[in-house]
């Protein structure tokens, strides 16, 4: 590779990094959003009838454990800013 070509990956790093973090930042909302909306009820929070949560739970159980970690997690002010 010339240099050339390694500054043009650096400067196409420099301008996408933003953008690909972002949309990480929103895929984890919008992941969260359906675990809370499948198996809220583990949190006291029932939004789907239990007969969908269980269809549904084959496809979410490799997360379970993560995302009632997260859920669980104890936060303070400066989370806000993250």
């Amino acid at each position: 590779m010339g240099l050339l070509d390694r500054l043009r990956e650096v400067v196409e790093g420099l301008t996408v990094h933003g953008q690909s973090t972002a949309i990480l930042k929103v895929k984890a909302q919008i992941d969260n959003l359906f675990m809370i909306i499948t198996l809220g009820d583990m949190l006291g929070i029932p939004i789907l009838p239990p007969y969908y949560s269980m269809r549904l739970l084959p496809y979410v159980f490799p997360n379970i454990q993560n995302w009632k970690r997260y859920m669980l997690r104890e936060r303070d002010f400066t989370d806000l800013v993250t």
